[in-house]
């Protein structure tokens, strides 16, 4: 962290979700997000580090209740455990004292995409999908 003016963190499991759910993660702690999320904002505090870039999840925290039924229901059946630590997470982000972005992306995709991806501060959507490849432009350009 020495010399940087700027963390991102995209942490996650990247196992099968409903493999996680019923026979829990392989090597991945299900808390993931939310204590690495804590260990980096420690260290940006030891190296005075202001500024810190999150991808979390829509559906998480304020967008909670802007998700559709299906989604609500794939989330509290499949993905309760992640989920919820996300929500810890986006917390620990908010409690942390830093300058901090939060970014939440609907589903991913590894479609193409060479453009950023719709940009809302109040959970609006275009679509419930978005390339992976948009979100990454999107964290850069919240870094910078």
């Amino acid at each position: 962290m020495t010399g940087q003016q700027v963390v991102i963190v995209t942490l996650g499991i990247s196992e099968n979700p409903i493999r996680v759910r019923f026979f829990g993660t392989a090597s991945t702690l299900n808390n993931v997000r939310s204590a690495g999320t804590r260990n980096v904002i420690t260290a940006m505090r030891k190296h005075g580090v202001q500024r810190l870039v999150v991808q979390s999840s829509y559906g998480v925290g304020e967008t909670r209740g802007l998700l559709r039924f299906v989604d609500q229901l794939f989330f509290s059946l499949i993905l309760k455990p992640q989920i919820e630590d996300t929500e810890i997470q986006e917390q620990v982000v908010r409690d942390s004292g830093v300058d901090w972005v939060i970014a939440q992306p609907v589903h991913l995709t590894d479609e193409d995409s060479s453009t950023i991806p719709f940009l809302s501060t109040k959970g609006e959507t275009r679509l419930m999908k978005v390339a992976r490849k948009s979100v990454a432009r999107f964290l850069a350009l919240a870094a910078s």
